[in-house]
């Protein structure tokens, strides 16, 4: 089991190499066999995958102006677009990370709730709570976990 309490701040980067597969809109939208993951005090991971695991013209530029994180830069929003469904803003990368993260530089991560299903190694995994976090929950993870109502200052 992994406390997420336990997990470091500032946030660490490491490599995962569990399968992951994103379904959207019936589809198969990205395959990989590994991801970089952000684990960060309170928060489950966040899984950045590489943008070639994605079927070609699934993301496209999203309309959020983007937002800036104080440990990995400024990122820049995805829509996933499948089946004839959108997902608005539903990924996000970082172009030009900071040193720390530059192993992430172009690659996505994605909003779980945003999709059909998100797993890793098979397991569907659950969406962080509230809009603005996105990492994955999955059975191995102990909360509690930041983004529900009245976690913002944690």
């Amino acid at each position: 089991m992994e406390r997420v309490a336990e997990y470091p701040r500032p946030p660490s980067l490491e490599w995962c190499g569990r399968a992951v597969e994103i379904v959207f809109a019936g589809q198969v939208v990205a395959r990989a066999n590994g991801a970089w993951a952000v684990k960060e005090t309170f928060h489950p991971p966040s899984y950045y995958i590489d943008p070639a695991a994605f079927s070609p013209c699934v993301l496209v530029p999203g309309t959020a102006r983007g937002s800036i994180c104080e440990w990995k830069g400024r990122a820049r929003y995805w829509s996933v677009v499948a089946g004839g469904r959108v997902a608005e803003n539903a990924a996000w990368s970082y172009p030009d990370p900071t040193p720390a993260f530059a192993n992430i530089a172009e690659c996505v991560a994605l909003y779980a709730g945003m999709m059909d299903r998100c797993t890793l190694d098979g397991e569907v995994v659950t969406p962080q709570p509230g809009g603005f976090y996105g990492g994955w929950i999955t059975s191995e993870l102990v909360g509690p976990f930041k983004g529900a109502p009245g976690t913002e200052w944690w």
